[in-house]
């Protein structure tokens, strides 16, 4: 790895032992959010944070090894189908992910809805899952990039969440220290997510990729529309269920399918396999069967996991006509908002399940959408826009 130049890596170094407060950390990290700082000092950032702890040596097992990461966004189950599917056309699929942030939802949190299923791995279990099913989906452990974690949390105390070079270094400081040789992202924009220019995002994705690049990995880029939800259902198990009827061919969102496959064969292009179809690999069953596998080196049951699901609350269209829009924003806090005020064993369980997309002819009275949310539905009466006077339905 390279070195970063002394000035910053001090800086992060004291940060990371308490030699520096938060309070001088905090009008660094102002300055950079105010002002911005140059490609170089991003890259600087990204390694000082990235070799802070723990790093992962991938050596000895076969690769090359492909991670990926999504920026977050509502509905967002692609990790659940993307990383089967591209292990089961041969990618060796090595994924650390994250729980819920904000409005967006967390793989590792639709993952712990199997039954027994471990997502805090020690690095050796992790390597280990990888060797025996050819993928994982795991949690970071506290060793890896511990600086960005402390600068992380300071930044979300401070409100300093929204910056392109903070967002950059920290979702690569993460990533380098996992060890992948290649790196998929997947950079939402959009209502639903955290970035909402397409520019914006552009601008994130590009600068992500460099910084992957200069750290001597191949890295593919993405950028998808999160204005909707792009699942049907929005919600930890309801997720998880919608993602493995995907894989089983029973249906699912359209563009949810679309998205993991989309992903899919980025991770195949990153890793230079030969085996490039993917969607023959979700259609005959393999990614399922990599999944469970998966599941299994996990120690998750499959088989235990609830797939049934109480009659829940329905929202009812106000008017006839064709749907305009279904914000994800709203739908997102919604859910975030139950799943704050449940009980623990319940918040797994909580979520809204979509009826109708956009585009949508719809009469007064059909059921839009489908809520299991507790105690409310908080905002979700103004998530669906119908607009009367387009194709009404008699």
């Amino acid at each position: 790895m390279t070195t970063p130049p002394p000035e910053i890596e001090a800086l992060v170094r004291g940060y990371t032992r308490g030699d520096v407060s938060d309070d001088a950390m905090e009008r660094w990290l102002r300055a950079v959010y105010d002002r911005g700082i140059s490609l170089d000092e991003t890259f600087a950032l990204t390694m000082a944070m990235a070799t802070s702890g723990e790093t992962i040596d991938w050596s000895g097992v076969r690769g090359p090894i492909v991670d990926k990461h999504s920026t977050g966004g509502v509905g967002d189950a692609v990790t659940l189908i993307a990383v089967p599917v591209a292990a089961a056309c041969g990618v060796t699929v090595a994924k650390l992910s994250g729980r819920a942030l904000g409005h967006t939802g967390g793989t590792i949190d639709k993952l712990e809805c199997v039954p027994g299923l471990r997502t805090e791995l020690s690095v050796a279990e992790f390597k280990a899952v990888v060797e025996r099913a050819g993928c994982a989906v795991a949690a970071a452990t506290a060793d890896l990039a511990p600086a960005d974690k402390k600068m992380y949390a300071l930044r979300h105390r401070t409100g300093l969440i929204a910056s392109i070079p903070l967002i950059a270094a920290s979702v690569m400081s993460k990533k380098i220290a996992a060890g992948a040789d290649a790196i998929v992202l997947d950079v939402k924009h959009g209502s639903g997510a955290f970035i909402p220019s397409v520019d914006e995002a552009r601008a994130l994705a590009d600068a992500m990729r460099e910084i992957g690049l200069r750290a001597g990995r191949v890295v593919e880029t993405l950028l998808t529309s999160m204005d909707e939800p792009l699942a049907d259902s929005v919600g930890d198990a309801l997720e998880l269920d919608e993602a493995l009827s995907v894989m089983e061919g029973r249906g699912g969102s359209r563009a949810l399918r679309d998205v993991a496959l989309a992903v899919a064969a980025a991770m195949v292009k990153a890793a230079g396999a030969q085996q490039r179809d993917v969607r023959q690999a979700l259609d005959d069953g393999r990614a399922f069967e990599k999944f469970r596998a998966m599941a299994a080196a996990q120690g998750g049951r499959l088989e235990a996991f609830d797939r049934s699901w109480p009659s829940g609350s329905v929202v009812r269209a106000a008017a006839s006509g064709r749907i305009a829009r279904i914000d994800a924003r709203p739908i997102g806090e919604a859910v975030a908002d139950a799943k704050r005020a449940a009980r623990p064993d319940a918040v797994s369980r909580l979520g809204v399940r979509l009826h109708r997309r956009s585009g949508d002819l719809v009469r007064e009275g059909e059921p839009l959408l489908t809520y299991w949310l507790g105690t409310g539905k908080t905002r979700l009466d103004d998530a669906v826009t119908i607009d009367p006077g387009r194709g009404a339905v008699a």
